[in-house]
């Protein structure tokens, strides 16, 4: 991806997207790009769209729906008044919003939505389930940390392993590596694996040099758990934005035991760029 040509920004119908849409619209400034907004919610299971009989009056559902996604599409559109190009899309769907917005992505560079944690999370929402977005939508999702309306880009850091998705995440974030005033990748290996490790994120930082990244690489032994090892690391840094790879185990040891995919996705402390 060379550059951001279409923005995709998942909105919520339950709660507001001020600080969601203000980092849309620096990323349309800063990349001319499309910004699309997308808009879905999942029919309760007691849906008087799937009821026989009495009950609420057929459509109600739909119709505060409706009422939700007016509100929200005034929303989307005052705050990226500025913004050249505008696309709105919404739907009220049967099956999980991660599965609508997915589909959507076909036609989006970057999805951005809010960063997933335990109190954005209400037991019988129908919000995004961002973990499963990730999986399916084939595109890199920025996950925006509450109370972030602007990516600073002073510093990103890299959080590299030699997998495809690693790989997938750093080419996926080439636009904002090159916004970025200073980019650090890190590598984390046990004491025996660190020169060959270093081996390799030498060809990493000549394959971005040529992109025009400037980017210092390197590789340190892992202490505790490596998440935690990572935030420290990003902490240290200061880093505005982290770029890893999701999902490097398969998805079931992932949920069954956690992973590191799902602990920075649960961190909201700095923006992440996550690609499967």
């Amino acid at each position: 991806m060379a550059t951001i040509s279409t923005l995709m920004v998942c909105m919520s119908t339950d709660r507001s997207n001020a600080e969601l849409l203000s980092v849309a619209a620096d990323l349309a400034e800063r990349f001319s790009a499309t910004v699309v907004g997308v808009c879905a919610n999942q029919l309760s299971m007691n849906s008087s769209f799937l009821a026989v009989g009495p009950g609420e009056p057929r459509g109600h559902e739909l119709d505060k729906f409706r009422e939700r996604v007016a509100i929200v599409e005034k929303e989307f559109r005052s705050t990226l008044s500025r913004v050249n190009n505008l696309l709105w899309r919404a739907e009220i769907t049967a099956g999980p919003t991660s599965h609508t917005l997915a589909n959507q992505a076909r036609g989006a560079d970057l999805l951005l939505a809010a960063s997933e944690s335990d109190d954005r999370k209400v037991s019988g929402s129908s919000e995004l389930e961002v973990s499963d977005l990730i999986m399916r939508s084939g595109r890199p999702v920025l996950l925006a940390s509450p109370g972030t309306t602007r990516l600073q880009m002073r510093r990103t850091l890299v959080c590299w392993k030699d997998t495809r998705e690693a790989r997938r995440a750093v080419a996926d974030a080439l636009p904002l590596l090159k916004a970025s005033q200073k980019v650090e990748v890190v590598e984390l290996a046990s004491q025996r694996e660190i020169d060959p490790a270093q081996a390799g994120l030498g060809d990493l930082g000549d394959w971005l040099r040529r992109h025009g990244v400037e980017a210092d690489c390197f590789a340190t032994p892992l202490t505790g758990v490596e998440s935690a090892h990572l935030a420290a690391i990003a902490e240290a840094l200061d880093a505005d934005l982290v770029v890893a790879g999701a999902f490097g185990h398969s998805r079931l040891r992932e949920w069954a035991f956690g992973g590191v995919t799902k602990d920075l996705l649960m961190r909201s402390e700095r923006c992440t760029l996550v690609s499967h």
